[in-house]
């Protein structure tokens, strides 16, 4: 070949099939475009299946069918075997199967093989209860779910409302299942932080630990104790352990809170001030008025 002469491809066999499929799959429009053979019967069935799709849609049966019978996916899975036959749920304390599966999102209609575990535990870690998750899947049919519960360790009241509280002062949730009305209840800001010295001071209580209704925190700084009678008990900031023990002592030898008491100050150290209930005060009253004032009136 001389110099500086162009190279030639050969013409390749695919082109040259190429453009005879092109002679033979398409016809002539107008003298100058060919279109494909079969073109409007493909845009006639595509016409139909986007009416009958629109249809679907409008009137109501994808979301039937979603609500019956889950994702098609889903539906699609559980018939080849892939449906969630069996969850196994480790970790329960306080909280029910039931609520770990809405909690989740699992239904019926989930599947094992389209079920994203992550989403799963993202759901549960949301609910205040649960500190942590973890979920698995066990092909075909089964889920493993670890949960750790967050542990109710008091009820907190503050303004009108009652919550939940972990050791921590952490709030799980508010107040609305009697599982937790058996939680010591403490009363006033930050007392949820403080709600540790508060079960220290029941422990002191003894045998009056099952009389103590509520702990009221004053000023956060000190404890005041209401009993299922109505009596209050202020307590010292310094040593209110001590004090309890006294109560409890005074309870066993003088059985203090069967008597009409409204209120016993014990925050000096020296002396316990008791301040009388209505028909108490009344009676003391009128013992005082018959009490003689002199040395003549005794002798009469």
């Amino acid at each position: 070949m001389p110099a500086g002469a162009l190279f030639a491809a050969p013409e390749w066999p695919r082109l040259r099939l190429f453009r005879g499929w092109r002679r033979r799959g398409y016809v002539r429009v107008g003298g100058r475009r060919r279109l494909p053979r079969g073109l409007g019967s493909a845009l006639t069935l595509a016409l139909f299946a986007g009416i009958g799709l629109y249809g679907a849609f409008a009137g109501g049966h994808v979301d039937r069918f979603r609500a019956e019978n889950g994702t098609l996916s889903d539906a699609v899975a559980r018939a080849f075997g892939f449906g969630i036959r069996q969850v196994v749920i480790s970790g329960l304390a306080e909280l029910r199967p039931a609520e770990i599966l809405a909690a989740g999102g699992i239904s019926p209609n989930s599947s094992v093989l389209f079920i994203d575990p992550a989403a799963v535990r993202q759901n549960l870690e949301a609910v205040p209860m649960i500190r942590e998750a973890s979920v698995r899947k066990l092909y075909p049919n089964e889920l493993a779910i670890t949960i750790t519960e967050r542990e109710p360790f008091a009820l907190w009241q503050r303004n009108g409302e009652v919550f939940v509280v972990a050791a921590d002062g952490t709030v799980i949730d508010f107040l609305n299942d009697a599982r937790y009305t058996r939680l010591p209840l403490v009363v006033g800001d930050r007392a949820n932080v403080h709600s540790a010295d508060y079960l220290e001071l029941l422990d002191a209580a003894g045998p009056l630990r099952e009389r103590i209704r509520a702990g009221s925190l004053i000023a956060g700084r000190r404890w005041n104790l209401i009993f299922d009678n109505g009596l209050e008990v202020r307590l010292p900031e310094a040593n209110p352990t001590a004090a309890v023990a006294r109560l409890a002592e005074l309870e066993e030898s003088d059985r203090i809170l069967e008597r009409d008491i409204l209120v016993i100050d014990m925050r000096q150290s020296d002396r316990v001030v008791m301040r009388l209930g209505v028909e108490a005060a009344a009676a003391r009253a009128e013992a005082a008025k018959k009490k003689p004032t002199s040395a003549r009136e005794a002798d009469i």
